[in-house]
């Protein structure tokens, strides 16, 4: 059996030759969240509640479109694509319907990727449940199948949703994450995690709510592994894995007292409801609650506002007909009426609350429950049952297991789930940046060290000035890999989720082209991830519908490091003095004269052979065409902070990896490893060199043995600047210098990255 093209050993991920492989990864793409026939972004209402009727054929991109994506990405660097992909785009046209189109558009996408070299490892993404309960993932059908009405959602508050606001453009910033806090998500994240327990009258074909809507899910994610696997050229080859659902929520399991809001809900904004107001409100009572708002310590109360719904239920009504989607639900499920006051939590008789308590203990045990119970026992269940119905399709696949965000991880460690093919895969952002919109070069907050106890008061979290904070961003995601690995096991740890708002301070750069500020914040972010010890990242994300005044078109988000009104970062641009050289005046350490160095980026006359024009020819150019975005949103391009995300990384190391990182500003990269053998002449360590920082004759070179190559190549399909390097067994150490360029500001022309072809024109290639 030939080696897997990438494999886990210890807490390290490992190619067929066995170098340490280092992930350097993005999403792709934050438009998959929503159909595109009917082409419906959230800020779009026609056709919503249509939600049987939709296609998401051509997410995340069309196949003429997927080499200019493909390509540019490759350019940029990356070699990992968290592939996302909703359970709606498989199943929304009813409970076992699958979507064969979208199947094999999707196959046929992860070929195109296969041709450029990318790992994937396929996300089952979810928001805030839905689509129709304010974010993405679940098909309209599970909506009903709890016993809600979404078309009355906005009048009980129940969720906030983009699509149905009244002013879209109005729609208040990053509230669309407070859902999770509000009564659909609270139901329904209850049921499908912890039904059993918690809602046991709810039964529907015979099975309690649970178990039918995780058995749809898991079998939804099985048929999809199924047809990739059929399809027999791209699982392992391309598909390394699955994750197994983006960032669960526990619903209300825990809650010590339904009538107040739980210390641990950091999270307010808007009107702010406790579940017992939500659960008034969900049955037609109006309530006086308090608002909130997001300031730069956290979350802050601004007043109070009545929310009244005269009368309007979120409950389906009795006479809702099932049959429309053909399933029994059990008579002892009484629809008109709240789930809860069924379970004797309320008496709706007087509006009295009866078990404030209801929900803080495991029925089974009498266990308290807080969020660790809850990740042990019920995440756990729902993890096996997924992970077991993968790998019974796909028996090699890496498991990237993402518990809930920011909470203690399950305790794997030395048990029959401490599986030597389970990666560790949390989520990270600045909060503060995030939340703000605003990068605050001058302080931050230790978010999570709060959240573990170590600061006796929140005041001393705040650390103060640019340096500080860079160091509080590593030292956190530093914490969050060791916690993983003193709960997990010994696995690797890839950010699945990391990235920055680009919409900061009223969209500024918007209308200068000025990104400094995104730059620092994106530098400071890749700091972290560089100097955390983890063995990889996603970035979030790339949309390559975004354009400045939709964001993402998503829930008024803007974290694309892509848009159609900005400029990609060209290649190597003459924007330093034609007398500056290299100190080496060479980008080798070797004899000229030697073979390798005549496929070397060093001469003017690198070869492309026949296969490679071909190619060329083939794939569609990198421009991108402009959105239709209004002058006063502000279109002035700029390169969008690429000069940050597009930076050194190792690719493959002979050994194993102690430390790397990219110090921009002194634009410098610096790796140091350790290796029991020297590095082969089949298998270097290498590196990606962007050429934008490391252009061919301005590049230093500092190794501590062993001889080393730049060279640009389409090996994977997309041409790369690689530095390879052959050293000697121990500890080696290698220093690349760049160029120092100013960053952020705007195009001073209108000028695009050359494609491939015309590259070769400009520096004058000839073909073999």
């Amino acid at each position: 059996m030939a080696p897997l093209r990438l494999h886990i050993e210890g807490r390290t991920f490992r190619d067929s030759a066995n170098r340490e492989v280092t992930l350097r990864g993005i999403n792709v793409a934050g438009d998959a969240k929503f159909p595109t026939s009917p082409d419906l972004p959230s800020n779009h209402s026609e056709h919503f509640y249509d939600g049987d009727n939709v296609s998401f054929i051509d997410r995340p991109f069309s196949i003429d479109e997927a080499h200019t994506h493909f390509s540019r990405l490759k350019r940029w660097g990356y070699s990992l694509i968290r592939y996302i992909f909703t359970w709606e785009a498989i199943e929304h046209a009813g409970p076992g319907k699958y979507d064969e189109e979208w199947i094999q558009h999707t196959i046929r996408v992860l070929r195109l990727a296969k041709d450029y070299g990318f790992y994937v490892f396929m996300d089952p993404h979810q928001d805030v449940w839905s689509r129709f309960t304010g974010g993405c993932g679940a098909p309209m059908w599970t909506v009903y199948a709890a016993g809600l009405n979404p078309r009355a959602f906005p009048a009980t508050q129940a969720a906030w949703v983009h699509n149905t606001y009244p002013d879209p453009a109005k729609y208040p910033k990053m509230i669309w994450a407070t859902n999770y806090t509000r009564l659909a998500c609270q139901v329904i994240f209850t049921m499908f995690f912890a039904g059993r327990e918690y809602a046991p009258k709810a039964i529907i074909d015979g099975k309690n709510i649970q178990d039918y809507l995780q058995d749809h899910f898991v079998w939804a994610c099985r048929h999809l592994a199924q047809r990739i696997h059929e399809a027999g050229d791209i699982e392992n080859d391309v598909v390394i894995g699955w994750e197994s659902v983006n960032e669960p929520n526990k619903g209300l399991v825990g809650f010590q007292d339904i009538s107040v809001i739980p210390a641990e809900q950091k999270l307010q904004k808007g009107p702010s409801p406790t579940a017992w107001q939500a659960i008034l409100l969900g049955s037609g009572r109006s309530c006086e609650m308090d608002t909130w708002d997001f300031g730069g310590l956290g979350p802050y109360k601004s007043g109070t506002t009545l929310v009244d719904p005269k009368g309007e239920m979120v409950w389906l009504p009795a006479d809702y007909d099932d049959s429309r989607y053909g399933w029994k639900r059990d008579p002892g499920w009484k629809l008109g009426e709240c789930i809860w006051a069924q379970h004797g939590l309320w008496d709706p008789s007087n509006d009295t609350l009866l078990k404030k308590d209801y929900f803080a203990k495991d029925p089974e045990s009498g266990l308290k429950v807080d969020y660790e119970y809850f990740t042990n026992k019920w995440f756990m269940s729902y993890y096996r049952k997924h992970r077991e119905a993968l790998t019974n399709v796909h028996s090699d696949a890496i498991m990237f297991c993402q518990p809930p965000v920011l909470e203690i991880p399950p305790s794997l460690k030395g048990t029959e789930d401490d599986d030597p093919n389970l990666v560790f895969s949390p989520h990270f952002y600045d909060g503060v940046t995030l939340m703000m919109k605003k990068w605050n070069r001058y302080w931050n907050v230790d978010v999570f060290g709060i959240l573990r106890g170590r600061y006796l008061s929140p005041a001393f979290a705040i650390k103060v000035g640019e340096t500080a904070i860079r160091n509080c961003f590593r030292d956190q995601l530093s914490a969050i890999r060791r916690e993983g690995t003193d709960y997990m096991g010994n696995h690797p740890c890839v950010f699945t989720e990391i990235g920055i708002p680009y919409d900061m301070d009223d969209k500024y750069a918007y209308r200068t082209g000025d990104y400094s500020s995104q730059l620092s914040a994106l530098d400071a972010n890749h700091f972290a991830l560089e100097g955390c010890g983890a063995n990889g990242y996603a970035l979030w994300n790339y949309t390559a519908m975004n354009n400045h005044e939709w964001g993402d078109m998503w829930n008024g988000e803007d974290l694309s490091i892509f848009s159609l009104d900005d400029k990609a970062l060209p290649l190597s641009p003459n924007r330093y003095p034609q007398d500056q050289k290299s100190a080496n005046n060479s980008t080798m350490s070797v004899d000229r004269s030697s073979p390798a160095f005549s496929n070397s980026r060093s001469s003017n006359n690198s070869p492309i052979s026949p296969r490679n024009l071909k190619q060329t020819l083939s794939t569609p150019s990198l421009s991108s065409q402009r959105s239709s975005t209004p002058a006063e949103i502000g279109s002035n391009p700029g390169y969008r902070a690429a000069e940050a995300f597009v930076r050194p990384s190792p690719i493959a190391t002979a050994g194993d990896v102690i430390s790397y990182g990219f110090d921009l500003r002194n634009c410098t990269f610096t790796l140091a490893l350790e290796c029991k053998e020297a590095a082969t002449e089949d298998a270097p360590t290498e590196t990606f060199l962007p050429e934008y920082h490391f252009p061919r004759d301005a590049t230093d070179v500092e190794v501590s043995s062993g001889k080393w190559t730049i060279s640009v190549d389409d090996e994977d399909g997309g041409m790369i600047q690689r530095l390879r390097w052959w050293h000697d067994k121990g500890k080696q150490s290698l220093t690349v210098k760049g160029v120092k360029i100013r960053s952020g500001t705007s195009l001073g022309q209108d000028e695009e990255a050359p494609g491939y072809l015309e590259w070769c024109q400009q520096t004058g290639c000839r073909v073999m």
